[in-house]
């Protein structure tokens, strides 16, 4: 069977994934590519929480790297028995997997918070340094015309509403994967237990 396969190919993306989660994240500090917001502490406070870094990224290392190592893990047996290190290795799979989980769900719900919040800039209506568009409920994502209240940063609206989507697309894909893996490493370890009689 390619229950090890199957977590080594989740294991490659959730790598990709991760390095894309923490690229994005390290963007959102520096809108436009300026580093003064950042040492102005002038970010959003949900910029601030590393979601992408820790929670899409660091997070999702840990997982990815043992999904990537079962294809051929088969040490150390289990229970007394030589044979079956295979269906131990998966069965503990599923506990990275929900790591995973847990990383990317935090993710995704400071990147849906940060989308529904809206930027942190300074805002024409009160020529103050303000969120805007908090009491919207995330509306303001419909209604372009007013993303013009934001004056500074420049275009900081479509920077974060373009950085926070890809977190929480990026996010939900690493939970879905994480997911099937808590699936896959469950029927697989069973299996492996049953073909080598591990009781």
């Amino acid at each position: 069977m390619c229950f090890g396969k199957c977590a080594k190919c989740i294991g490659y993306k959730l790598l990709i994934f991760a390095v894309f989660c923490m690229v994005a994240n390290i963007l959102l500090y520096f809108p436009n590519g300026e580093t003064r917001y950042a040492s102005e502490y002038r970010l959003s406070k949900y910029t601030r929480c590393l979601h992408g870094i820790v929670g899409g990224g660091l997070l999702i290392f840990i997982p990815a790297a043992v999904f990537i190592s079962l294809e051929h893990e088969n040490c150390c047996g289990c229970g007394g028995h030589e044979n079956c290190g295979k269906s131990c290795a998966m069965l503990s799979s599923v506990l990275a997997a929900f790591i995973g989980i847990l990383g990317s769900g935090y993710c995704i719900i400071i990147s849906a918070l940060g989308l529904s919040h809206g930027p942190y800039c300074l805002a024409s209506t009160e020529n103050a340094w303000i969120y805007p568009f908090h009491n919207s409920s995330g509306e303001y994502l419909l209604e372009r015309n007013r993303w013009s209240e934001c004056q500074e940063p420049r275009n900081i609206v479509e920077w974060n509403v373009t950085l926070f989507s890809i977190l929480l697309f990026l996010g939900g894909v690493e939970f879905i994967l994480c997911s099937i893996q808590v699936i896959n490493g469950f029927i697989g370890g069973v299996y492996e237990m049953c073909c080598h009689h591990c009781f």
